[in-house]
């Protein structure tokens, strides 16, 4: 049995009766230095974790099996720290978990911010752009584990420069210190620009493309099709501009999305895009399908934008699509809407064909103007 301890800036001090009890009682104490300076116990072992932590983590629990470990994690250790990491290596079963007041309730309590109506923000670890997707007006968020500059930074490209930012430092200490590395960082959102919404369907000037780009309105039909769930996955074949993998990420933080696309500069793009909308997180494959599918993690939806002519690609996406999943299809030829059609024969599903007009100057009137009909095909694998 493993104990976590979450400690706070008050040190010592400030830990319950319970969490005293179990420091006392270990064998070993493992935590960073900080940490570690915090608990005044001097008989105990003391283990400083090791950097990187993720690789070299398990090999330390292994040197310290069956003896009494204790290890220090800051404020509620289930709460983007090292109790999420451990109850996931070695299972909850063998996890205690003794937690200190969070830096969010901290932080809370001292701005007058309800809890349930902030956005939490980690750049520990992580990249700060996902800041950027959960931008809003009127919003508050708070930012953990980044820099006043790179924050102010990133508010102003994201047009939200007139945000007013506090910077909160030693929470729960009587003596903080203005260059703590602990700090938090509190936003209220003031947009300059016109926001961005989080419903698929954004503007085609969000993305930058050379043309590879599921258009908005027909976008917003596919992702509808797809229906993202919180905590799914998405393969987008043949990504482009990687736009619909992108929304899909955008409709719920725990959502996931694989782009595979064969050209390297169109790749690099989707990484550009991802950043700049506010899903950093999106991972982009690099090659042609089927064959760059291989050992991907199994989805729970597919899109195929691009490549549907390609021999074997439908196959492949079918056999990977978990029962209960769905598979969508766009299809702008004429080779690829027969083959869809040929599937569509096999597997049923939907078939919906999408006419987009826009008006556009004819002289000195307007007229409309049509794009290219786009073929739909949604299908949802049994479950057996």
């Amino acid at each position: 049995m493993i104990t976590v301890v979450g400690i706070g800036a008050d040190g010592w001090d400030g830990l319950v009766p319970a969490s005293r009890r179990a420091l006392e009682q270990a064998e070993v104490l493992v935590g960073s230095a900080r940490q570690l300076d915090l608990v005044p116990l001097q008989e105990v072992e003391r283990v400083v974790l090791p950097s990187p932590l993720l690789p070299n983590l398990p090999g330390l629990l292994d040197s310290l099996a069956g003896r009494a470990v204790c290890v220090l994690a800051s404020g509620d250790p289930m709460f983007y720290g090292i109790g999420s990491t451990l109850v996931r290596l070695v299972g909850a079963e063998r996890v205690r978990v003794l937690p200190h007041v969070s830096s969010v309730s901290l932080a809370c309590s001292r701005l007058g911010w309800p809890v349930e109506q902030v956005e939490v923000v980690s750049a520990v670890g992580r990249p700060l752009a996902a800041l950027r997707a959960v931008l809003a007006p009127g919003r508050r968020v708070l930012v953990l584990g980044a820099s006043m500059e790179a924050v102010h930074d990133l508010l102003d490209i994201s047009g939200y420069a007139g945000s007013r930012v506090i910077v909160l430092a030693d929470l729960g200490s009587e003596t903080p210190r203005p260059d703590s590395p602990l700090r938090v960082i509190a936003i209220e959102c003031s947009a300059t620009d016109s926001p961005q919404s989080r419903v698929p369907g954004l503007p085609d000037e969000a993305f930058d493309h050379d043309g590879q780009l599921t258009k908005r309105e027909v976008r917003a039909v596919s992702l509808s099709r797809l229906a993202p769930l919180p905590g799914e996955l998405l393969w987008d074949v043949g990504a482009g501009a990687g736009s619909i993998a992108i929304e899909w990420m955008r409709t719920h933080p725990s959502c996931r999305a694989v782009a595979i696309e064969s050209r390297a500069d169109r790749a690099e793009r989707i990484g550009r895009n991802a950043g700049s909308l506010g899903v950093p997180g999106l991972s982009v494959v690099v090659g042609r399908a089927p064959q760059a599918l291989d050992g991907l993690p199994t989805p729970d939806a597919v899109f195929v934008g691009g490549g549907a002519t390609v021999p074997g690609l439908f196959e492949a996406c079918w056999a990977a699509l978990r029962p209960g999943g769905r598979l969508v299809a766009n299809a702008v030829t004429l080779e690829s809407e027969a083959l869809v059609g040929q599937w569509y024969g096999k597997l049923g599903g939907d078939l919906v064909r999408l006419a987009v007009q826009r008006a556009s100057p004819v002289g000195g009137f307007t007229g409309w103007r049509a794009a290219m009909p786009v073929t739909v095909w949604t299908v949802v694998k049994e479950i057996s």
